[in-house]
């Protein structure tokens, strides 16, 4: 089972200002405050977002991308508006994604630092 996965950031203050919204739309709480890492989830499992330990720049992993499950499609919908307006660019609109599943309704975006993210439900509505 995954404890974790991480995407890196270069600027934690504008990364908080995209995912606490986000986050918080999708039912994730932040699950501690460090100053190098943002760290969300509801259970012991982890999503953060944290500049490298390297001390190098963080790039966006090319092919990689984490999805988040919705509630429903309205909360895929608004995942996207919302992203796009704190800052995310577009990677796929909401809508059913056949190819994956008859019934995969998911949006994707980019956000500020360039990982790629998404939001997913099966519900039908």
């Amino acid at each position: 089972m995954i404890h974790h996965v991480s995407v890196g950031t270069n600027d934690v203050e504008r990364a908080r200002a995209f995912y606490d919204p986000l986050m918080a739309l999708l039912g994730y709480r932040s699950l501690r405050d460090h100053p190098h890492s943002l760290d969300y989830g509801v259970t012991e499992v982890m999503f953060s977002v944290e500049t490298p330990v390297d001390g190098q720049r963080a790039t966006a992993g090319n092919g990689t991308h984490v999805c988040f499950e919705a509630a429903d499609r309205n909360a895929v919908q608004e995942f996207h508006r919302l992203a796009l307006e704190l800052g995310g660019t577009d990677e796929g609109a909401p809508g059913v994604r056949p190819n994956y599943d008859a019934h995969y309704y998911g949006a994707f975006v980019r956000d500020p630092d360039g990982n790629k993210i998404e939001a997913v439900t099966f519900a039908a509505k």
